[in-house]
């Protein structure tokens, strides 16, 4: 078994004690306790129209008792297919109030996933959007078997939409949500939820094949907006309240999920919900609307910290910014304090940690780099890549582990990748990183990713923060191709800022030479007018190396 002392527990901010009590409770209790407690203010903000808490409540309570009187509750699951709107929480929190497993589905997931998602959670009701870009293919699986019935949540419900919504004729397996919800009343008691209970199959993965479903329960989300409670407003970085968070994350997917949607409404602030990022939308809400609170992924930061005349923008509203989701390049978040004057907040995590992992502190000297340090009752440690029950001495770079109330269990119906995910009783991330004395974490980049060449490791993610460092470069990602002499080499692909000079790979590796290892400079360069990007706006690897793969010639 793992054992590791707790180094980082000296290096813990004031305020924030690493063993400080964290209660496991449950989604529905979690939800009712907010209504209870801030009924009359604003829970979220849509369209200039203002949702309050008690209204948000008695939304979930119609839709709960409607799902139900249709059959959806313990033992049983409910997929949601839904962008930003309030039809999702509304939708999300019902679903956990009536006992069933959540399945939570990317509105730009192509048909292929979403029936594998479909059949593998075993959801045979959606509920889906009317956007004319999403319906259809909830239709075609409705009509191809793979659901029972479509709840269909009009946009139009919550003012003007931004899209118009689908032609639709309404029959018995498809109908609108206010026809479904219709005449519920409530049950005299809701069905019994424990914290142990599954609460949502969040899909995750899918590099060597199909999504795979981690399996969160109710404890383990309830205990991830625990942690980050106690780190965050144990700093004063927020404040329960008083927050204008700003929601430009999906929520379908597990960083808006708990970080913004769940921890924010136990918390009792006012959620911005946006449908989409956009750069001058986004400023407008913190300059004129104040917001004190904004989360992003590393291409909402790249797109923020180039804009032009950033650095004359009124941030003076935000008390708290962080990144997630994906490395942030030490370049972006030098430059965006540099032109802006905030710091950056966030961490790392991942879906199977609901998210939590680790954070940076809030305030006081930086490690550049660092990922930050493990959450409050969060145990880490770098192992053996060949051993995974083998502890590594601080500062070796070696697999992350991780341990805590919120790591998932495992994956639905993969007993066998389940126990592989597992070293005794911690998880085995497949991020490769190193910890130093001080117990902060540094990511190196995911294992799968690794080059080997020339029988050296080398880490794309370190070559990217490189070349961040070149002042026309914009957006950067680096893949492993074949070579003849080396087995494999890194390629990089490169977008460049407006008006920058061409860039050659000569140029490149020039600039690159005392910043890597001769082993490690890009033996190709492919410039781009834009790189790939996933459905939540990481910029994709992945979709490189699947593009690479294709060029190869068949053997």
């Amino acid at each position: 078994m793992i054992e590791r002392p707790f180094s980082w527990e000296r290096s813990y901010p004031a305020g924030v004690r690493w063993d400080a009590p964290i209660a496991a409770s449950t989604v529905p209790a979690l939800f009712d306790a907010a209504v209870r407690a801030y009924g009359p203010r604003t829970a979220i903000d849509f369209r200039g129209r203002a949702i309050l808490y008690a209204e948000l409540g008695r939304a979930v309570d119609r839709l709960a008792a409607a799902l139900l009187r249709a059959g959806i509750g313990p033992g049983g699951a409910l997929a949601i297919h839904l962008p930003n709107t309030p039809d999702l929480p509304i939708a999300f929190f019902a679903g956990a109030r009536t006992g069933a497993r959540v399945v939570m589905l990317s509105p730009l997931d192509g048909e292929r996933v979403l029936a594998h998602k479909l059949r593998d959670s075993g959801a045979r009701m959606m509920i889906a959007s009317d956007r004319a870009e999403l319906l259809p293919a909830a239709l075609r699986l409705l009509d191809a078997g793979h659901l029972d019935r479509v709840i269909v949540a009009e946009e139009a419900a919550w003012g003007d939409a931004a899209e118009p919504g689908a032609e639709i004729d309404f029959d018995t397996r498809l109908q609108r949500l206010a026809d479904f919800t219709e005449g519920t009343v409530p049950p005299a008691a809701w069905p019994a939820v424990v914290p142990s209970d599954l609460a949502l199959l969040q899909y995750t993965g899918g590099t060597t094949g199909l999504p795979k479903g981690a399996m969160l329960t109710h404890a383990n989300l309830t205990v991830a907006v625990g942690m980050y409670n106690e780190w965050l407003n144990g700093q004063g970085a927020t404040h329960p309240g008083k927050e204008r968070v700003l929601c430009v994350l999906p929520l379908f997917h597990i960083y808006g999920l708990t970080t913004i949607l769940l921890r924010h409404l136990d918390n009792g602030n006012v959620i911005l919900l946006r449908t989409r990022f956009d750069v001058e939308r986004t400023l407008h809400d913190i300059e004129v609307g104040r917001a004190t609170c904004f989360q992003g992924v590393p291409t909402m930061w790249i797109a923020l910290a180039n804009h032009p005349g950033i650095e004359r923008r009124d941030l003076s509203s935000l008390r708290y910014c962080s990144s997630g989701g994906a490395p942030l390049p030490l370049e972006v978040a030098q430059r965006f304090e540099r032109l802006t004057g905030r710091r950056l907040g966030g961490g790392w995590g991942m879906t199977e940690t609901s998210p939590a992992g680790t954070h940076r502190p809030v305030a006081g000297p930086a490690k550049p780099g660092s990922i930050g340090l493990p959450l409050p009752g969060i145990e880490i440690a770098i192992v053996a890549l060949d051993d995974p029950r083998r502890i590594l001495p601080p500062d070796t770079v070696g697999e992350i582990a991780i341990k805590g109330r919120n790591v998932t269990a495992g994956y639905w119906n993969r007993p066998e990748e389940s126990a592989a995910a597992f070293a005794g009783v911690y998880f085995l991330t497949g991020d490769v990183g190193r910890m130093d004395a001080d117990g902060y974490v540094f990511l190196v980049d995911r294992k799968k990713d690794m080059i080997i060449s020339g029988g050296f490791n080398v880490y794309p993610q370190m070559i990217e923060q490189a070349i961040y460092e070149h002042p026309d470069v914009t957006e950067a990602l680096v893949v492993g191709v074949a070579d003849p002499y080396r087995g494999e080499a890194a390629k990089a692909f490169v977008t460049l800022r407006v008006g920058a000079p061409p860039l050659t790979l000569d140029a490149l590796r020039q600039f690159l030479r005392d910043k890597l290892g001769r082993h490690e400079l890009p033996a190709a360069l492919e410039i781009r007018e834009a790189l790939p990007r996933t459905a939540v706006g990481k910029l994709s690897r992945l979709a490189l190396r699947e593009e690479e793969r294709r060029r190869q010639p068949a053997v």
